[in-house]
Parts: structure tokens; C-alpha cells; sequence
């Protein structure tokens, strides 16, 4: 199954739609550090979606026993996505002085050394296991960011309606995930 669009068109487009994102941002925002605290969080709910799209395909893939060609498309564009969501998060933490406590945050840098790393290696890991490590602690890793904004633990930052709807389609995506792999034993 060849894929339509191109991983390059989805990362231009990707890389358009952040640069959208910013200087939306940057016109209605005073503050650079507003700014940047916006662009992270939104650009980082375009990241949870790629997320999704990446896991949702390699799931297809899995189970029809496909090579995993559009997830490799999906978790490449996801990574540069969410590497620019990096730089919004990085700088929306310098300009607004935000704590970095180092135990919360091993958890997150391992998820993004991961999500950079596995586009590399999605070829070369032949077992079921290892691809599944990913998906599942890269969304484990989402979900708890949720539920920390959702407890209030994050400055800057009140709980909205789309911590709890990002949290339940992360539950509910391992659980169907893990359905249908289920029945494909």
C-alpha cells in the first residue's frame, strides 16, 4: 500500500502549521514568555494527536501483518513535531522562570529520547514487545502530564476540559489497542 502524501509534505505542513501556531501567538500575546507558554501548550496538543496517528497506524499495520510503512511515516513526523514542541517548551520555561524538578522531569526526557531515536530503528526491531514499549510508555508518559495538569501541578497552567478528554483517549486507545492485539494471538 503506497502512501499518498509524503512524509516531507507532512513535515512541511506540520512545520507551516507551527509556525502559524507562534505567531498567533506572538501577535496576541504582550509577553514573550506567554508567547512561548502557548505555543508549547498547543503545539504539544498537535503533537498528542500525530501521537495518536502514529499509533493508531501501527496498530493496523501490526495486526494485518503490513510492513509498517505509514507508521513510520506518522511517528517521523510526530518526532519533528514534537522536537519543535521541545523548543517551545524549553524556551516557555527559561522566559517564565518555571521550576524544573529533576525526578518529574527523567521520566519526560526519556520519553523524548524515544520518540527522536525509534524513526531511526522502527525498521530494525523485529519483536512486538519493543515497538509496543514505545507507543505505550511515550502515551503513559502523555497521560500523566494530563493528569498532572488536571491535579493542578503545573504553574501557569489550569486544568481544562481537554486534560480530561486527552487523558480518556489515551485509556481508552491501550485499551483498544490492547483488544486487538489480543485477538490477533
Amino acid at each position: 500500500m503506497k502512501s499518498k502524501i509524503s512524509p516531507r509534505l507532512l513535515i512541511l505542513i506540520g512545520i507551516i502549521f507551527e509556525s502559524v501556531l507562534f505567531f498567533t501567538f506572538f501577535l496576541l500575546k504582550d509577553d514573550l514568555g506567554e508567547v512561548f507558554r502557548y505555543a508549547a501548550r498547543y503545539s504539544g496538543r498537535f503533537s498528542f494527536v500525530l501521537y495518536l496517528l502514529a499509533f493508531y497506524w501501527f496498530i493496523k499495520e501490526h495486526t494485518l501483518n503490513l510492513p509498517l510503512i505509514r507508521t513510520k511515516k506518522w511517528v517521523t513526523v510526530f518526532s519533528i513535531m514534537h522536537l519543535i514542541h521541545f523548543g517551545f517548551l524549553a524556551a516557555s520555561v527559561e522566559l517564565n522562570d518555571l521550576p524544573i524538578v529533576p525526578i518529574k522531569v527523567i521520566g519526560g526526557f526519556l520519553a523524548y529520547v524515544g520518540i527522536l531515536c525509534y524513526p531511526f530503528f522502527i525498521g530494525n526491531i523485529r519483536k512486538i514487545a519493543s515497538h509496543l514499549m514505545y507507543f505505550y510508555y511515550v502515551g503513559f508518559v502523555m497521560a500523566m502530564t494530563f493528569l498532572a495538569r488536571i491535579r493542578g501541578e503545573f504553574v501557569g497552567a489550569n486544568p481544562e476540559v481537554f486534560h480530561f478528554i486527552g487523558l480518556g483517549i489515551v485509556l481508552i486507545s491501550f485499551g483498544m489497542a490492547g483488544i486487538r492485539l489480543y485477538q490477533i494471538r
